[in-house]
């Protein structure tokens, strides 16, 4: 059968350590499927670039600063992060080795390659939380999109980040002043207060512009100085 736009086509699948893990292409598109469930592709990199740019607007003017990016997904957030001179250190966090494999020798390399090879980059095969829970260093800037957001998520073990305690690992990871911003696939004034309880101050939220239904939002919040 001759694939067509209409027809996906599996490019790889990998059994990871939390399922199944699918690379295809649609189209032009490159798209990351976990578990049955879409995840992103390669469309739009708006949101990622908001995250990225927003974190770096809300810093005090701080020379070179650093950013740990959770969750490498088709490498946006990366390649635009690399794009920006006034970034420092950028170290971004992916639990799935495929995804990682993907960038560094696979069709993703394409969007990722150039990043990759900048000397301030690098990639971490970590879960977010089991990192930020075990590193010593800190870092200016937290730019997170693991999963949906606080109102549901993905995978199941991702809950955990949105609630206070991940707050407070993600707050230990942060230099003091520096900020904490986190993709969601919609709004929330629930979880603005849970930042609020977890200690954040300046707590706020910019919202991505869609054709159509609710937008996606980026909720930025500070530790203190």
């Amino acid at each position: 059968m001759t694939a067509t736009y209409e027809t996906p086509v599996v490019l790889d699948r990998r059994q990871g350590p939390y399922g199944e893990v699918v690379l295809r292409r649609h189209g032009a598109l490159l798209q990351i499927i976990a578990n049955g469930c879409f995840l992103m592709d390669t469309s739009d990199g708006r949101s990622e670039r908001l995250l990225v740019d927003a974190a770096r607007d809300a810093l005090d003017a701080r020379p070179e600063p650093s950013v740990l990016i959770g969750g490498l997904g088709v490498g946006f957030s990366l390649a635009h992060a690399a794009a920006d001179a006034r970034w420092g250190r950028i170290t971004v966090v992916e639990r799935e080795p495929a995804i990682v494999d993907w960038h560094r020798e696979g069709p993703l390399a394409e969007l990722s390659a150039t990043a990759l090879a900048d000397p301030r980059a690098e990639i971490v095969e970590d879960d977010l939380l089991d990192y930020v829970n075990e590193i010593s260093d800190t870092f200016d800037a937290l730019c997170l999109d693991i999963d949906n957001g606080p109102g549901w998520t993905v995978t199941e073990g991702n809950a955990g980040l949105y609630g206070e305690a991940g707050l407070a690992s993600c707050a230990r990871a942060l230099k003091p002043g520096g900020v904490l911003a986190m993709w969601s696939a919609q709004p929330s004034p629930e979880f603005e207060g849970t930042l609020r309880n977890a200690g954040f101050q300046r707590v706020r939220t910019e919202e991505i512009p869609v054709a159509r239904g609710v937008p996606d939002v980026v909720h930025l919040a500070v530790r203190p100085g």
